[in-house]
């Protein structure tokens, strides 16, 4: 009988002093003991050497043992002193934790646990632990205080019309900012915890009377696979989950506007949200949508219509102007008017370089010029990107060293570039403008055929979470069209996208829409009006 004492003694003794686990989850089979000095020097070997983690030990009613742990700076100590002085006023001397929990302690959000991985988990995301003598289970006060960045427009995504409240590094104030947009229970939002040593929390939000079952399996399946250290930002789970990992285009939308997020969520698609990063990842995602803006849905569809035609043309010129240049300057010289093609050859008469080399000097160049605005200080960064473009595209020609049209066609290009409103794809533009570049040097316009060729054949063959990347071009869906190369009234848009996994179809009704067809608008003709020279009561004046 002793032998077996001193052996559960000795096994206690071993599990208590067991530190040698890897990760926080490894812990699921360490309970809370019963003894409160067991758990006090399990904390304190297990926060050894962190002087934010603040261990209080106290009585509850001046008889039982208790101790609260939490995270300084991540806790609200004002919270925590209201809880603790509850429990030391608590009137008989109360022993069950059930007890306490839910008849004392003024917080609105506890939890109980019986593990010590759980109990770390909530500790360190925030939360309060309470444990108290003879009880093997814990509580965790949800009284969380941490300092959060105040809610402002975007900088990445700057509308003249629209919403001007951005995504911020809190995912609860990010989940509730889509919660005011969307209204009912359908929104829903799995929790999940991702990194083995941040154990980041991540978000899966979606409407369940509209987002595709299979869908919603497919993202949280891929997002369990994930095995990393840590997650410190929704770029890393892109990559986990892009369908082609090698594709310079993107496979996954971000954003950091919550309208543009809602707005999804009514086509049927998922997002997922991230603790510590102000950008929402969304899926399926098509082509078509680099070329979207959430402008272009608050300003009206005849305007929407024409700048989204415009970006359509601007991309083409981002990705062809300096390939062509390159083609026709070295091979199809004869397709230049007489005029411009002698005005372009006394230009390069000086210069030593080919056209090719003299394309990628400035492109390299500009690219240099464009990174090095982004990371200078906002107050300079302006001037450095824009005035060094020029200062040095002006300094190269008088040098000699490049001849004034490349310094046009970059320029070009490069404005270009800049109407294509989601960033991911224009980079990936302005990656496969270097191919075609090299690829017109060699083979002029047929190495430019070859290689537009061979960038649309990958996007056909590309998939994003089994949705055709070119929909609703290719496979061409004519229904569809209404919300591709142009935008149609709001009126006019009755179902959603087909070509993305939807449960509901059907997205505005048809009385309005008959009514504005059949007389041509809304001019209110059946809308009574005083008759001349009388008053709005319909009395008369004299």
């Amino acid at each position: 009988m002793g032998d077996t004492r001193s052996r559960k003694g000795k096994e206690r003794e071993d599990r208590l002093h067991k530190l040698d686990y890897r990760f926080i989850q490894e812990l699921k089979s360490v309970p809370v003991f019963l003894s409160l000095e067991e758990n006090k020097r399990y904390l304190k070997d297990v926060f050894s050497d962190c002087s934010d983690v603040v261990i209080r030990e106290f009585k509850i009613e001046h008889s039982l043992d208790a101790i609260l742990f939490f995270v300084d700076g991540m806790a609200n100590t004002e919270l925590v002193n209201e809880a603790m002085k509850s429990l030391m006023i608590l009137e008989g001397g109360e022993a069950l934790i059930d007890r306490i929990s839910d008849t004392t302690l003024p917080v609105s959000q506890i939890q109980k646990t019986d593990n010590y991985a759980d109990l770390l988990l909530s500790v360190l995301g925030g939360d309060t632990g309470l444990i108290v003598d003879k009880n093997n289970k814990a509580v965790l006060l949800g009284i969380r205080g941490m300092e959060k960045r105040s809610i402002n427009e975007p900088e990445t995504e700057s509308v003249v019309r629209g919403p001007r409240e951005g995504f911020v590094e809190n995912l609860r104030t990010n989940t509730s900012m889509i919660r005011r947009k969307l209204k009912t229970p359908r929104l829903k939002m799995k929790p999940m915890v991702i990194g083995k040593e941040s154990n980041t929390n991540v978000v899966v939000t979606y409407l369940d009377d509209l987002a595709e079952p299979g869908i919603v399996q497919e993202v949280v399946g891929r997002l369990k696979k994930i095995e990393i250290d840590a997650i410190l930002e929704s770029g890393y789970i892109e990559e986990f989950l892009q369908d082609s990992a090698f594709s310079p285009f993107p496979q996954l939308q971000y954003t950091e506007r919550p309208d543009t997020v809602a707005a999804a969520l009514l086509q049927g698609r998922v997002g997922i949200l991230v603790d510590g990063t102000p950008f929402v990842l969304l899926v399926p995602f098509v082509f078509a949508e680099i070329m979207q803006a959430s402008e272009d849905f608050y300003e009206r569809f005849q305007i929407a219509t024409l700048i989204r035609w415009l970006r359509y043309i601007f991309l083409v010129l981002s990705l062809l102007t300096p390939g062509l240049y390159v083609a026709i300057t070295t091979y199809h010289q004869d397709l230049l008017p007489t005029t411009l093609l002698l005005s372009v050859a006394a230009a390069r008469e000086a210069i030593p370089f080919p056209a090719v080399i003299e394309t990628l000097i400035m492109e390299i160049t500009f690219e240099a010029l464009r990174e090095a605005g982004i990371r200078l200080p906002k107050t300079i960064g302006s001037a450095v990107s824009i005035l060094g473009a020029l200062v040095v595209g002006q300094a190269a020609v008088q040098a000699g060293i490049v001849s004034a049209p490349i310094v046009i066609v970059v320029s070009i290009t490069g404005i270009a570039s800049f109407t294509i409103p989601r960033f991911n794809g224009a980079i990936a533009i302005r990656m496969l403008r270097f191919p075609i570049v090299i690829a017109a040097s060699l083979f002029g316009m047929y190495g430019m055929m070859i290689s537009i060729m061979l960038i649309i054949g990958h996007m056909a063959n590309l998939r994003s979470f089994g949705v055709p990347y070119l929909s609703p071009a290719g496979p061409l869906s004519s229904i569809d069209m209404k919300d591709f190369v142009f935008r149609a009234p709001w009126w006019a848009m009755r179902t959603r996208p087909t070509f993305g996994p939807v449960l509901d179809k059907v997205r505005v009704g048809d009385k309005i829409r008959h009514e504005i067809m059949d007389q041509g608008g809304q001019k209110g003709q059946n809308v009574p009006h005083p008759a001349s020279g009388e008053d709005q009561e319909g009395a008369d004046p004299s």
